[in-house]
């Protein structure tokens, strides 16, 4: 679908429906957008438009990473965005020229659509051009970061708090797959912020000067997105450390109860083993209270090993 919204000089607003007969010159500026657009839609980007092969080519192939390139008469700006569903990436792209700016994403976006919802409900359009678009675009795409994080951080507590008192094996899966989606946000948070930087930088976007500090705004949000990601995968990693070292423990005490039990049995067992040998000549075999004797000094063998062993802490 292709939607195109355009303003005259006298500031007043104007929806258009055939991009073929679309007259720019007669618009102050105008923006188009392609909205899960069919091959035919696309095809419009170099039949109507004229914009250059390779650049409809990162738009369409997809998988780029968040990027700026420079032609002649426009500048191509790739970002991304991130669904609920696994937190999987949607790319968008920006056509920006004097007085222009066309989206192409391949996926209905939800921050889009409340831009354009936006400007179309406005009744006055001064303060509104091409960069005022790509500003709102980009800073809900940044935000709509901000509660997939916090969501994250709230699994990440209860793992660490465990209120289900789950198994040890269940809690480190849980554990990695959190920092698999925090590794994936990572990867798709630190290119927007290093883009943004360029794009401040930038001398070929003029129109970003006179709105410098908004865009000091996002790349502010960036930055402690970035920082979130880091932080949270640092506390992952001292969650992961101390189920690793409680396991450790719990095993270390277990092997530590079963060695001092085997302590304990090894002399008795040599004892029963001789009295167990079937030999005729065995003088205490004889003795009228020899089994008694026998028991007793197991038994004191055994508590005062016990005692041993608890004076040493081992048990």
């Amino acid at each position: 679908m292709i939607q195109i919204l355009a303003v005259t000089s006298e500031n007043k607003r104007v929806l258009e429906r055939d991009l073929d007969n679309f007259e720019t010159h007669k618009y102050k500026w105008w923006w188009i957008d392609f909205n899960k657009p069919t091959e035919e839609e696309i095809d419009k980007l170099k039949s109507v438009l004229n914009f250059h092969p390779l650049a409809i080519e990162d738009c369409i192939q997809g998988q780029q990473r968040s990027k700026m390139d420079y032609y002649d008469d426009f500048s191509l700006v790739i970002t991304h965005t991130v669904g609920e569903l696994k937190y999987n990436q949607h790319e968008i792209g920006f056509f920006l020229g004097e007085h222009f700016i066309v989206t192409f994403h391949l996926t209905d976006l939800a921050e889009v659509n409340l831009v354009w919802n936006n400007l179309i409900k406005q009744e006055k359009m001064d303060n509104w051009d091409e960069f005022r678009v790509f500003y709102e675009i980009f800073d809900k795409v940044v935000d709509n970061f901000f509660p997939i994080i916090y969501h994250l951080e709230e699994e990440i507590n209860v793992v660490e708090e465990n209120p289900h008192q789950l198994g040890m094996d269940i809690l480190l899966d849980q554990l990695f797959d959190l920092r698999h989606e925090l590794l994936k946000l990572r990867h798709t948070i630190n290119p927007i912020r290093d883009l943004l930087y360029r794009i401040l930088n930038s001398h070929h976007l003029v129109g970003i000067h006179g709105r410098r500090e908004y865009f000091m705004d996002i790349y502010d949000h960036l930055l402690k997105l970035s920082e979130m990601v880091d932080s949270n995968r640092d506390v992952t990693n001292d969650i992961r450390d101390n189920f690793i070292s409680i396991n450790s423990y719990q095993q270390n005490q277990v092997i530590q109860i079963l060695t001092v039990i085997t302590s304990i049995f090894a002399p008795l067992t040599f004892i029963a083993g001789i009295y167990g040998m079937n030999f005729t000549y065995m003088p205490e075999l004889k003795w009228h209270y020899g089994y008694f004797i026998v028991i007793g000094l197991m038994i004191v063998l055994t508590i005062m090993m016990i005692l041993w062993f608890r004076k040493k802490g081992w048990f």
